[in-house]
């Protein structure tokens, strides 16, 4: 099974942040956050990395070679789901993925691999503790998510708070039945709606993987969850790169 990464985006909320370095280049403590994700797949035994990258992809090829790299060279055109279909090929062998500006610890994603579901997100059910100090983030903004069990009931941003089990995290295991399964409704939804709108999106390639987990959800395909109680960051702005360097930092660096 592979690790992949999603990280062709610039992060343009990172200001300055990103005008001169990937967004996952931003350091949290002495590394920066690709280290970090980097050491929890490493810590799960995820050792096949590959990296999907579009801005400055080239100053991550030189600083990462032991990565593989696959070039979404439509990276602003395009979104998550678009950008990770760029590793389309590697999805044979079952993968797990994640978006490239999180931090969180190796012991969810084991928790993922451990569960016989062939697809399984990680969701943070302490999550309503990280919007306390978001003022640039807001909670409205959160992939939340219901759940009968640890079977999904529903993805979406809209959901209400307290309808909310917790937050998709970004990071999501796919054996490889469900990588084929992933694939399937992909392409089927890709033929119809190219260049079209598509549930929430503007036009298909602009969607998120979320609009697709939810299609699949619709359609009777079973989508687990485990679950972490914090151990996770998003760093989308200025404000959460401040509050890293507080927070995460101060429990998991050194």
């Amino acid at each position: 099974m592979k690790a992949f990464v999603i990280g062709a985006g610039r992060g343009s909320r990172l200001k300055a942040l990103s005008d001169h370095q990937p967004k996952c280049y931003a350091s949290v403590g002495e590394r920066p956050i690709l280290g970090w994700i980097l050491e929890a797949f490493s810590g799960t035994g995820l050792e096949d990395q590959v990296f999907i990258g579009g801005y400055r992809i080239d100053q991550i090829r030189e600083d990462y070679p032991q990565l593989t790299y696959c070039h979404n060279d439509n990276w602003e055109n395009n979104n998550i789901l678009a950008s990770l279909f760029y590793a389309e090929r590697h999805m044979d062998e079952g993968f797990v993925c994640t978006y490239a500006d999180i931090l969180f610890r190796d012991r969810v994603v084991k928790r993922a691999l451990d569960h016989p579901g062939d697809i399984v997100i990680c969701v943070d059910t302490g999550w309503e503790a990280r919007y306390v100090d978001r003022s640039q983030h807001p909670a409205d903004d959160a992939e939340k998510v219901t759940a009968d069990g640890d079977r999904v009931t529903r993805i979406h941003r809209s959901i209400e708070t307290d309808e909310a089990v917790g937050e998709y995290i970004g990071v999501a295991k796919f054996s490889p039945h469900g990588a084929a399964l992933l694939r399937e409704h992909y392409h089927r939804a890709r033929r119809v709606f190219a260049g079209q709108p598509w549930r929430d999106a503007p036009r298909f390639e602009k969607a998120y993987l979320i609009e697709l987990f939810q299609e699949m959800i619709e359609q009777g395909v079973p989508v687990h969850m485990v679950t972490t109680d914090g151990e996770y960051m998003e760093i989308d702005t200025e404000e959460d790169f401040r509050l890293a360097n507080e927070k995460w930092v101060k429990t998991f660096a050194g």
